[in-house]
């Protein structure tokens, strides 16, 4: 059945019955991450799920620098980091002998400012396990086997309608179902984009005997052959994932035997060297950008609004990062007292990000650019533009620190560390140098030296780890947070009346 979203116009009053605050569709990456930012900023969400159980396959498989610093924040980084491993080197195959290894990106190493230099292999359904653990730790739940066919949105709430059970009331909804969206399609809201590739992908989840686990082993096309195979070991896991490329207009075998007979004449392998098929997916390679992130009460997130060329790992990321960004706005609103219009800046945020990495990704994809913490990692992305940054200083040097980039780690004089002040939903203040006065706010305070990353002067980092607003002097700073209302009514009341 084909979902339908109605806008009514009627208002069911400010006190209108609701069973949720936020109802998020889809149990995905994305959908989880956003359980996970509720759920601990004390909003009640439901997290709906069409399918019976989690994802079951590997697919987004890399998780980048700034994602593992989300996961810090959300508690659940060191679970991801026990649960996968670095990327192995690859292994060049020619006629069954190894040709010579190559690194699959440009290798970096960990800094001050970023704790976490490289990306991290875990196959998406492990790390979809972990967020599901850390979301019902925190007393949050997923309702398996609940199909959206239905969206009726008025000026006070939300109401979904599925296949089975009662119907779902909530202030909000998220739709964060994937790259067929049924809350995108019911919303009406189209997608633009383009075929990455024509050729048709095998990508499966196999047990294979045969091959070390220290490489990712790839069997370059022979003579005649329009495709290649990759088989890489998954971190964590006894599995390997299979990745094989087609001529256009291939019919793939999904089945045991298909990929075996792949196997076989691609490789040096025997077809009985694939022992199991564990999940395995047809893929046709695609870009594509939602033209609307939100329509009235309803959101778009993860692969809903973007659709990525799994080449350069951002796919995952993004969308996780998606959820990052909805959740503490999603929070101020709901429990923190702030307007409704902050709601705005999730797209005016979001969507040129995802643009950008979409971008990236099919140029991977196509080999026009190489991989590299630099260009994939994600550290370097950030809301200059965005209307919730506001930098009051001047004449700034070009490497600066300015409001909308992401806030940097370092030591603080205590041992402890700066991301260690951000940790949780809060907003935190930076006082950096030793003549900066720091104000009496109701929000955790960090002080230290003039820092490599900060310099000298005040820096308000938003509940996602961005500089929301800096300054040299506090003057201004009323004025950003009466404007903005995301501090809480207490910011306003005990701000100190010499920051006018």
């Amino acid at each position: 059945m084909t979902a339908q979203v109605a806008d009514t116009g009627v208002s069911a009053g400010r006190n209108a019955d609701v069973d949720v605050d936020v109802l998020i569709v889809g149990a995905g990456p994305a959908g989880l991450a956003l359980g996970v930012d509720l759920a601990r900023r004390g909003v009640d969400a439901l997290v709906v799920e069409r399918a019976d159980g989690l994802f079951p396959g590997s697919r987004g498989k890399g998780i980048q620098p700034r994602t593992m610093e989300v996961f810090d924040d959300l508690g659940v980084l060191d679970a991801i980091r026990a649960a996968g491993g670095p990327y192995p080197a690859g292994m060049i195959w020619q006629d069954g002998k190894r040709q010579g290894e190559h690194r699959m990106f440009d290798p970096a190493e960990a800094s001050d400012d970023s704790p976490y230099a490289e990306p991290l292999m875990v196959p998406q359904w492990r790390t979809q396990e972990i967020l599901f653990a850390r979301l019902v730790e925190l007393g949050g739940s997923v309702a398996f086997g609940r199909e959206l066919l239905a969206v009726t949105q008025d000026r006070d709430g939300v109401t979904a309608e599925f296949a089975s059970g009662a119907p779902v009331r909530a202030r909000y909804l998220v739709g964060a179902d994937g790259g067929r969206s049924t809350v995108r399609r019911a919303l009406g809201i189209a997608m633009t984009g383009e075929t990455v590739d024509p050729h048709p992908a095998l990508v499966a989840d196999v047990r294979v005997t045969g091959l070390d686990r220290d490489h990712w082993h790839v069997f370059p096309p022979r003579d005649g052959d329009d495709g290649f195979l990759a088989i890489c070991p998954l971190a964590g896991t006894e599995d390997f994932q299979l990745a094989a490329r087609f001529p256009e207009g291939t019919d793939l075998d999904l089945s045991l035997e298909g990929v075996r007979k792949v196997v076989a004449a691609r490789s040096h392998l025997a077809p009985e060297a694939v022992t199991e098929v564990r999940w395995a997916s047809d893929f046709r390679p695609r870009a594509a950008l939602a033209d609307r992130f939100r329509a009235g009460r309803v959101f778009l997130s993860g692969d809903a609004a973007h659709i990525h060329s799994p080449a350069g790992g951002q796919g995952l990321n993004t969308s996780v990062q998606d959820a990052y960004n909805l959740g503490w706005k999603l929070g101020s609103v709901l429990r923190g007292g702030a307007p409704e219009a902050l709601l705005d800046s999730y797209e005016e945020e979001r969507r040129p990000v995802a643009a950008r990495m979409l971008g990236l990704s099919t140029a991977i994809h196509r080999g026009e650019a190489r991989r590299s913490v630099r260009t994939t990692g994600q550290l370097g992305l950030g809301y200059r533009d965005s209307p919730l940054s506001a930098d009051l200083r001047e004449g700034l040097p070009k490497d600066a620190l300015r409001a909308g980039d992401r806030a940097p780690d370092g030591s603080l004089p205590d041992g402890t560390r700066l991301f260690g002040a951000f940790r949780g939903p809060h907003w935190t203040l930076v006082a950096a140098g030793p003549e900066t006065q720091a104000p009496a706010l109701p929000v955790p305070t960090a002080r230290i030296p003039a820092h490599e990353s900060y310099g000298t002067g005040l820096f308000l980092i938003r509940p996602d780890g961005y500089v929301g607003w800096a300054g040299g002097t506090a003057s201004g700073l009323r004025e950003y947070a009466t404007r903005l209302g995301v501090l809480g009514q207490a910011l306003s009341q005990d701000l100190p009346q010499d920051l006018a």
